[in-house]
Parts: structure tokens; sequence; C-alpha cells
């Protein structure tokens, strides 16, 4: 008898995971059936570009599984999935979730800090060292389940054998898998992103099986969040098979040609990160001097890739920092900008429409900088040398000019939290890289300036270490995590 599996896509790194590589086709192949849930908006542009027999495309109802958030006791639920994201055993790295808790602390008045903030620490403290009071808050969490189901028709016209979903029941997803489990229904999260393991934890829903990139992350699971070490799967990363076959590479003059760049300089790529918290301008800036100036060791230009949160209406210092971004193209000299592309929908600039700007812009780059982050392993991939860059200014996003009366004057949000970067070096996957010295850290201008000198003169300095760090992170470097994945989830169908 034919097998069916619900998938749950609902962000662009699930679209890559799931569509982009080998682990739909390979079930397709084995003579599963897929019904993949994705964004209500995008769903009949998705349908259209992977269109295959055995392929079926369904909206994810976010819009309704919203609703059910916000109306039904919505301060219970949200502080359910408050304690969820900070709630991970201590046996683990904390600091990624630690800087969460006081995030909620500074954002929120003495009010909500003494009636919600001050009770859920000692829930946490709970949380944190007891594995009964995790498995009883996804317990507690299956109470917020619709009736009737948001999906109960899907379920009862496609009867699917198993349910697999990129998160387990971190983002809205929580009630697909939830009315799965209800059902009796085997269901599966996927890892898609390099923190996710370590900076979000206790699952939203009953979820039995997971499949991870490395031995790192399953401990992380097993020991943060108490899975059962012999449903977790080490299969790689997906997402990752089609650079290491450069399928999505572009011939080198035509990149160059793309971007107005000049071939006889080097290139200096700069991908802008953790906008959440701290500014990339100071970073951004002192690169575009550096360039301009022609002070580095070979004559060398900036392409600076903006974050899909610079492209969000709020806060409104994101689109404010994109704009000055745009005004350095303007004022020096051989910096330029590239977008991510919007798939549209809740997908936003995360989909994986750009795969080959991404690509080419790691595999030409003579020296790719950022902040800690994912593009760090994935520039890792490509051999190409890195920077994670730490240059802040005090206060962040809180400026003292953040609060002027003056809105003109404004650089900053009042009551958003900022965390300086140069306090972020202990965060799970940020002190990975740094004890793997798979690159180099540089906190001011000068030590930026050194790094990308050494680099520029020599790029196989630090290489032996980028590939020791790269086999630690995603385990398998063959171009086979999809079909491993594939044969993982063939394995727990029984087929």
């Amino acid at each position: 008898m034919t097998k069916r599996i619900f998938i749950s896509a609902d962000h662009g790194m699930a679209i890559i995971y799931f569509l982009q590589s080998d682990v739909v086709p390979a079930l397709l192949d084995a003579g599963v059936e897929i019904v993949v849930l994705t964004d209500d908006d995008t769903k009949e542009k998705i349908a259209q570009r992977f269109a295959r027999p055995g392929l079926t495309f369904e909206a994810l109802r976010l819009k309704q599984a919203n609703e059910y958030a916000k109306k039904v006791q919505p301060r219970i639920q949200w502080l359910l999935g408050y304690l969820r994201r900070v709630g991970g055993s201590r046996r683990i790295n904390t600091e990624a979730m630690d800087s969460h808790i006081w995030e909620v602390w500074a954002e929120n008045g003495w009010k909500f800090r003494v009636g919600i903030w001050i009770p859920s620490a000692l829930m946490i403290l709970l949380l944190r060292n007891f594995s009964f009071a995790r498995k009883f808050l996804i317990r507690l969490q299956n109470r917020f389940t619709p009736t009737p189901g948001l999906y109960t028709d899907l379920f009862e016209k496609y009867q699917p054998d198993m349910v697999i979903a990129s998160t387990p029941g971190w983002r809205m997803d929580r009630y697909l898998l939830r009315e799965s489990a209800r059902r009796g229904i085997p269901n599966m999260t996927v890892i898609v992103g390099w923190d996710n393991s370590s900076s979000y934890n206790v699952s939203g829903a009953d979820v039995q099986w997971a499949t991870c990139w490395s031995e790192l992350q399953k401990e992380e699971l097993v020991k943060g969040s108490d899975w059962n070490p012999e449903h977790v799967h080490v299969g790689g990363i997906p997402s990752y098979d089609g650079y290491f076959r450069e399928q999505w590479l572009m011939p080198r003059d035509e990149y160059f040609k793309l971007h107005n760049l000049d071939p006889k300089r080097k290139l200096i790529s700069y991908a802008s990160s953790f906008v959440h918290f701290a500014p990339n301008f100071p970073n951004i800036e002192a690169l575009a001097k550096l360039v301009s100036s022609d002070s580095l060791a070979e004559p060398s230009q900036l392409l600076i890739r903006l974050h899909p949160s610079h492209f969000q209406d709020k806060p409104k210092i994101f689109a404010d920092e994109r704009a000055k971004v745009f005004e350095l193209e303007k004022i020096y000299p051989n910096v330029h900008v590239v977008q991510p592309v919007a798939l549209g929908g809740s997908l936003g600039y995360y989909g994986g429409e750009d795969m080959d700007e991404k690509s080419s812009m790691m595999a030409y780059s003579d020296v790719v900088v950022t902040v800690y982050s994912t593009m760090l392993v994935e520039t890792a991939v490509h051999d190409t040398p890195m920077i994670a860059a730490t240059i802040d200014v005090p206060g962040g996003w809180n400026t003292v000019r953040a609060a002027s009366s003056d809105k003109s004057l404004r650089d900053g949000e009042p009551n958003k939290f900022s965390l300086s970067l140069k306090e972020i070096g202990d965060w799970p996957t940020h002190k990975r890289f740094r004890q793997a010295k798979a690159g180099r850290v540089a906190k001011n201008e000068k030590e930026l300036f050194e790094a990308l000198n050494m680099y520029l003169q020599d790029r196989c300095v630090d290489s032996a270490e980028r590939r020791k760090f790269i086999e630690n992170e995603i385990t398998f470097t063959d171009a086979t995590s999809g079909r491993r994945t594939a044969e993982f989830i063939l394995k727990v169908l029984g087929t």
C-alpha cells in the first residue's frame, strides 16, 4: 500500500531543505506520496515551481493558526512558548537562551516584570534542572490544540502515515504536530538551522523522531531537551548538498558583471547577521572605509549582503540601517550592495530564490566577513577565509540618542533590547567557531585590518581548520545528505 507523508514547510529554509535538495525527490522515487503544507499566499507559486507526480501542495493555514494563538488564552499560550524557548536543560550551553530571558526583561515594564518575569524565572529554574518539568511542559501545551482541528479535513482526506516539520513545534507548526500526535500518527522534526538545537529547546508538541546535522546537535537535543538518543538521527544538512556539487555556482565573469565588480580587485563580502540584537552598521562602515582608502594589502572592493530583517517594517531601526547602507554605496567607491530575493508571503526574504547568488558570493570572495552567522558554516564549505567582526557602539540599538525627543536625531529604539556583539562569543555556535580556529574574530578596526590583510595575502591560511570545522558541524561532505535523510525517513516509515 502506498505510504503518504505530510511535510510542513513554513519557512524559506524548510523550502530549501525539502524541495531544493534530494529529500523529496528521493522519497518520491521510493513510491511515497507527499503533501507539502506551506505558506498560504505563495502555495501556488511554490507548487508550479516544484510540481512532480506524487507531490501535492496544501495551505498551512497560518492565518487561522495565528488567530487561534491570539484569541484562545493568548497570555497563557505566550507564557508556555516563552518557557519552551528558554527552558532547556543546563546540561548544555544556555548562553543564547539566557540572552532571550534578558531581552524579555528589558522590553517590558515593571508590572510585567513583577507579575510574569519573576515567577517565570522560578519556573525556568525548575525546567533547567529537572527532566520531569520539561516533559510536563510539553504535555501542558497539548491543551492548546484547536478543536475541531485546523487540519482535520486534510488528515481525513489524505490519511497520512507520518507528519514531518522543520521544527518540533517551535512555530505555528505546533498545531499540526499536536493534531498528528492526538491521532497517533508518527511524527518527526528535521533541524534546518545551525543554532536551532541550542537557541530554542523544549518541543512544542509530542514529537517522536528527529534528524539533525551532527553529533554536536544530537547532544544538544538529547541533553538539552530529553530526546531519546535512539530516535535522533545524524544525517548531515541536505540544504548544502548543492554547494558541494557546485550546482548553484554562476560563472565568475557573469557574477562580477552582475554586481559591477572590478575583476582586478580582491573581493571582500559582508553578510549581515544578528540584526535583531545589534546594529551591523559599525562593521559595514569600517569595511567600506578600509576598501575605499586603498590601505589594505591588495586593492579591494566590498559587496554587502543585507539581512532579511533589514526588510521588516518593525522595528523601524532595521529599515533605517538598510537606508544607511545604501547611502554608503553612493558615498564610497568600490562599495556595492546586494539584497536577498523575496519569495513572498510569510516566507519573505528567507526563501531559496537566490542560492546562486549566495553560493557565488561565498565562492568568489577572497574574504567573507559576518557576525557569527550560519554563513560561516556555508563559507567554510566553499573554503573561503572568514572573519567574525564584532565592532559595535555602546548601547547598540539603545544609544543615548535613541530617546531623543527630536525624531530626526534618533538612531535607535528607546526600549529595544540590544546586545553588544563582543558579548556573544560564548553562544554555543559562536564558541565552537572560535574554538575551531576556522576563522578570525575582529573586535575593532585594527584587528579587522590585520585579519583582512592576512587573508588577502594568503587565502590558504586556516584552510585545514575550515575543513575540520565543517566535518564537525555538518558531518557529511559528500553531497549525499539529502538521500541519507530520505533513507532515514523511509526506515521510520517502514518501507
